[in-house]
């Protein structure tokens, strides 16, 4: 995400922290390479106006503390500058407060991604506790409703049956009385994709508006279009009065100028964007944190908010009472792998930890793969439960069956193997430690990820 963005700042910030004494010169060359790199993101040209002179009057004027070098100082500046644009320190959730049941309309371009983002909202607000009903009103694209559908029966939540109703109106108005009589407390409406200039498509949603109140009126935008993703908004803002954004395909070759933009030029705050096919693939917006994996700072909150939905309390207590014992296995492991697919992919994982985005380049490919996680819980899944509990017993004609049975190679098993012997030995030496000597023996570590 933002990689490219990611990359042209910090090479200015390299610039910057060699920087022994800040002068309006040295400030004023950085400030335009920083602006040459936000244009090149598609951010748009008046934010990027603003924001350069802002961050140039802070500079200037600002005394460099004593802690920090004149260039980290700049570099502080431009983060707070950066999260003050996108929103940052608004409560961005979603406004919920009212009588069951909350209409949530989803509006957008054709091809933006309403009808996947209904489905990740749908299983956002389950996980809130909340009886969500998905609401089928775009009769125009075909397999719209089918879609809906699938994506209902993998949630197992319910979707709104029109009956062959072909009218978009009349189907939001019937959904709403079906959700009060059936005690739900959400309904989501997926409506047709259409242009903003599109007058009589336009006033279809501002029908569909009038009849079901909606709480919230929630534009999902398409982040790989750039700045036409905030024209987009403008648009839709100006007949209908948005309560919010959605930023889809975030986690593609997005230069980042809508994030950067949309909340600066409309007013409206970005609640949710949108990373991945999956539907768990939606995160909170939170302002503060993209700019920081923006500047390479990482996002261990979020990191942290993952793992706390993902891993079961149960199990790691169970896992940390046999990592005491020594007694983890290659089915705890294959266990603890199958957890860890499901925060996301490694490099997305690896990004929202401070400094290893550095760190992954310098890898070149060098970090596992989910290809490389596959064939290990393939490798691990042809063995017996007696081979997983003891990898000891595993001679030669076990390790043939093994690589035949997971598609895989006798000198790929021996390298598994070897690995996860001197795993086993690290986690016993890290045992002896003990908290305090672990702290101690990994404490030099954290000087090199700090963001300032």
């Amino acid at each position: 995400m933002f990689e490219s963005l990611s990359d042209k700042l910090d090479l200015v910030f390299k610039k910057l922290r060699g920087q022994g004494v800040m002068t309006e010169a040295n400030v004023g060359d950085a400030l335009h390479e920083v602006r040459l790199v936000l244009l090149e993101a598609d951010v748009n040209f008046r934010v990027v106006k603003d924001f350069v002179e802002r961050v140039r009057v802070r500079a200037i004027g600002s005394q460099v503390l004593q802690s920090l070098t004149p260039g980290q100082q700049v570099i502080k500046i431009v983060h707070e500058e950066l999260v003050s644009i996108m929103g940052g320190g608004e409560d961005n959730g979603l406004d919920l407060a009212a009588k069951p049941p909350v209409a949530i309309m989803l509006v957008g371009l054709q091809g933006a991604g309403k009808t996947t983002t209904c489905g990740k909202l749908a299983k956002y607000l389950k996980g809130q506790r909340r009886r969500p009903l998905l609401v089928p009103a775009d009769v125009y694209r075909p397999a719209a409703i089918e879609q809906l559908m699938i994506l209902g029966r993998q949630l197992s939540l319910e979707v709104f049956d029109a009956k062959g109703e072909r009218e978009p109106v009349a189907i939001c108005r019937a959904a709403m009385k079906y959700a009060e009589l059936s005690g739900f407390d959400t309904a989501i409406l997926d409506t047709a994709g259409r242009l903003q200039i599109d007058d009589v498509l336009m006033d279809e949603l501002v029908r569909i508006r009038d009849v079901v109140k909606p709480r919230e009126i929630l534009l999902v935008a398409d982040a790989m279009t750039g700045q036409e993703a905030v024209n987009v908004a403008s648009g839709f803002d100006e007949r209908l009065a948005i309560t919010g954004v959605v930023l889809t395909k975030l986690d593609g070759d997005a230069k980042g100028g809508a994030a950067l933009s949309i909340r600066a030029v409309t007013g409206k705050p970005v609640k949710f964007v949108g990373l991945g096919e999956k539907l768990d693939a939606l995160e909170v917006f939170h302002a503060d944190r993209l700019v920081s994996r923006i500047l390479g700072m990482g996002d261990v909150l979020t990191l942290i908010e993952k793992a706390q939905s993902t891993f079961d309390a149960g199990e790691a207590a169970r896992l940390q009472e046999k990592l005491k014992k020594n007694q983890f296995d290659l089915e705890d492991f294959r266990n603890q792998l199958q957890q860890l697919k499901k925060l996301g992919s490694m490099s997305s994982i690896m990004g929202m930890i401070p400094g290893m985005g550095k760190a992954l380049k310098q890898l070149q490919g060098a970090e596992p793969s989910e290809k490389d996680l596959q064939r290990i819980e393939a490798i691990i899944g042809s063995m017996t439960r007696a081979e997983r509990a003891d990898h000891t017993i595993i001679n030669g004609s076990r390790r043939l069956r093994i690589a035949k049975g997971s598609g895989t190679t006798v000198q790929e098993i021996n390298l598994l193997l070897k690995r996860f012997s001197e795993a086993q030995k690290l986690m016993k030496q890290l045992q002896k430690l003990g908290p305090k000597g672990l702290m101690k023996g990994l404490g030099g570590m954290g000087k090199g990820l700090l963001p300032f």
